[in-house]
């Protein structure tokens, strides 16, 4: 389980302390209803958005899809990792936390490594300002127009030439040796068997994660060396793929973030930062991923990309866009910042200053203009051949943006460019439908589903903290709303109820159908099948710390906030939804087996053949 944490311990934790009295203290919280609402201290917001459950010690924003239990909040809020949120919360109950051996053993290690990081920061600054070869360090740096400050404040080092001047200044004892070699600083020569520096001749920068703690470091050569820049492998506590340069610093020089730059260097966030732009952050030698995006819309509402003008810096931006669309949520923005050619953050704010720099970034490319302009640009969109051949690139795209008014106004424009609705270029491309639109003309849409959109300007909060319904058949006068899928609904239906999940049964092949939240529903189904007395903050947990699992997370909070019990009988509804849904499945198979040729058939075959066939026609 999380953390080697005894599972039972985590529940009898989350049962005994109150959510309202966890967040209470960090967000002002009023009474509406039987839940309480306040301003979302996750992205900026000037009406509340975020409420918090009392009888579901849950919490929610309609903003930007926050949600979790008390465990989750404090883990956001604080920044901290997952053991140290349940120590927090038994804290406040009075209880101490049960560890095993081992977690115990790997807790001390990471705690050591932390350390002997910190003392290897040190070291390097210190050379920086003690070591003979000084002088070498200093002009690079002065070369490039940092001030001293600005050089102390990000901890910049100098790792001088010599294969073991950190060994014998940090690693005096073997112990604190095995730590340098654990946290990446020393390599150990197979044939020698002994250990050596791995940073030589280098200006070192530190890499701090969200508590300030040194967990790895980027090295820039002086002299002709390869690689010209190095980062510290993969360790225990170093994960390239979630941590980003200077989002430490960035959060200690900017009172209140509004939005973040993401740019290619080092020396980019440390210029910006010394000309007051102090919101700059850089990926480690990644790309930019979904977990740093995740991480860093919840600290912001905007995130800037900054290119460069060339051709690698296009290429990089079009990973960049393919990456934000699976991210991006309503009340959430990205930009595109190309430079000129030549130029890079570091040389264009030296020559233009913070407004001019700044100008630029106001300026920048809205993910949704740069989506239709890198896609149109190899297509004629003068010919009929050019504007579906667009299409049939950019639609498969946007079907993997999350639900919102956005992927639903940028499907429009689509259909606005090419002339077409978007019936017709799905009967084309065979694309499974995604707008209200076209939901009376195919059966991947719950026909009984319309829900107001949850947002933070047409929510009102009730007693049972969900938007009214509206009527099933919706007005000439406004537009429909986008519709749930059949499987969402019967995911949300779950959320609210899960001891209906018995009445599902043989659910092993919705994966099969290949539509929305069919996967979800599935995974979903085999948790609650398999522990059927859960809850939801555990289903939250025990998916969070699997990999496989922790996709669906996203789509589960996106659902979270649907009312699926309207007026009716939720057994009921869950009942009929899912006959329906078995009829599709019933239908999936059907075809499957009439592609085989009859006799490749076995004799099981036949038989489910035949009674499908029967099924069919009644």
């Amino acid at each position: 389980m999380a953390g080697r944490i005894p599972q039972g311990f985590i529940d009898d934790l989350l049962a005994r302390v109150n959510i309202v009295d966890i967040i209470d203290g960090r967000v002002k919280l009023k009474k509406a209803g039987k839940n309480y609402s306040g301003l979302c201290p996750f992205h900026q917001e000037k009406s509340p958005s975020f409420s918090v459950s009392p009888d579901k010690q849950f919490y929610y924003c309609f903003g930007c899809g926050a949600g979790g239990n008390a465990i989750g909040f404090l883990m956001e809020y604080e920044r901290l990792e997952f053991p140290q949120a349940i120590e927090e919360v038994a804290k406040i109950v009075g209880v101490d936390v049960p560890r095993d051996e081992a977690q115990e053993q790997r807790r001390s290690e990471h705690k050591a490594q932390y350390h002997i990081l910190d003392e290897a920061s040190a070291y390097y600054q210190r050379q920086l300002k003690e070591h003979p070869s000084r002088d070498l360090a200093v002009n690079y740096l002065k070369s490039r127009g940092l001030t001293g400050k600005v050089a102390s404040f990000f901890g910049i080092g100098f790792a001088p030439s010599g294969w073991d001047n950190l060994i014998n200044a940090v690693g005096g004892t073997s112990e604190k040796a095995n730590l340098l070699e654990l946290s990446g600083m020393l390599i150990r020569h197979e044939e020698k068997d002994s250990l050596y520096d791995r940073f030589r001749n280098r200006i070192m920068f530190p890499i701090r994660d969200a508590r300030g703690r040194t967990i790895a470091f980027g090295g820039r050569v002086l002299g002709d060396d390869k690689p010209k820049y190095l980062n510290s492998p993969e360790t225990d506590t170093f994960h390239k793929g979630r941590e980003l340069y200077g989002l430490y610093e960035a959060r200690k020089l900017t009172q209140k973030l509004e939005r973040i730059v993401i740019v290619e260097g080092y020396m980019d966030v440390i210029s910006l930062a010394q000309f007051g732009v102090t919101y700059a952050v850089a990926t480690l030698g990644t790309a930019t991923s979904q977990q740093h995006l995740e991480r860093l819309f919840k600290t912001v509402s905007e995130v800037v990309f900054c290119f460069d003008g060339d051709k690698a810096g296009r290429k990089a931006a079009e990973r960049a866009l393919e990456t934000t669309l699976t991210s991006i949520k309503d009340g959430q923005e990205a930009r595109f910042l190309f430079l000129p050619e030549g130029e890079d953050p570091d040389t264009l704010i030296r020559a233009e200053g913070k407004d001019g720099f700044e100008k630029r970034l106001n300026e920048a490319l809205p993910l949704s203009e740069f989506f239709f302009k890198s896609h149109s640009q190899g297509s004629d969109m003068t010919s009929i051949d050019g504007r579906a051949r667009f299409s049939s690139e950019a639609l498969p795209m946007l079907q993997q943006m999350q639900p919102g008014l956005l992927k639903q106004m940028m499907i429009d424009k689509i259909c606005e460019i090419t002339g077409l609705t978007l019936e017709q270029i799905n009967s084309t491309i065979q694309l499974v439908p995604t707008s209200a639109s076209n939901s009376a003309h195919n059966d991947n849409s719950y026909d009984n589903s319309y829900y107001e959109d949850a947002t933070p300007n047409n929510f009102t909060p009730r007693d049972n903290n969900y938007p009214e319904r509206r009527s099933t058949k919706p007005s000439s006068k406004e537009p429909t709303r986008p519709t749930n899928s059949l499987c969402g609904h019967l995911v949300s239906l779950l959320l609210h109820h899960p001891e209906l999940a018995p009445l599902a049964t043989e659910y092993d092949s919705l994966s099969d159908l290949h539509e929305p939240h069919s996967e979800l529903l599935q995974a979903f189904l085999q948790y609650l099948h398999t522990h059927p007395n859960t809850s939801l903050h555990t289903l939250l947990i025990d998916w969070r710390d699997d990999e496989e699992l922790s996709k669906h997370l996203l789509q589960l909070s996106g659902i979270s906030h649907l009312d699926p019990i309207l007026n009716g009988n939720p057994k009921q509804l869950f009942s009929d939804a899912w006959k329906r849904l078995t009829r599709r499945l019933q239908v999936n198979e059907l075809q499957k087996l009439q592609k085989k040729p009859l006799a490749t058939l076995s004799q099981p075959e036949k038989q489910r053949l035949s009674e499908l066939l029967t099924l069919s026609r009644q």
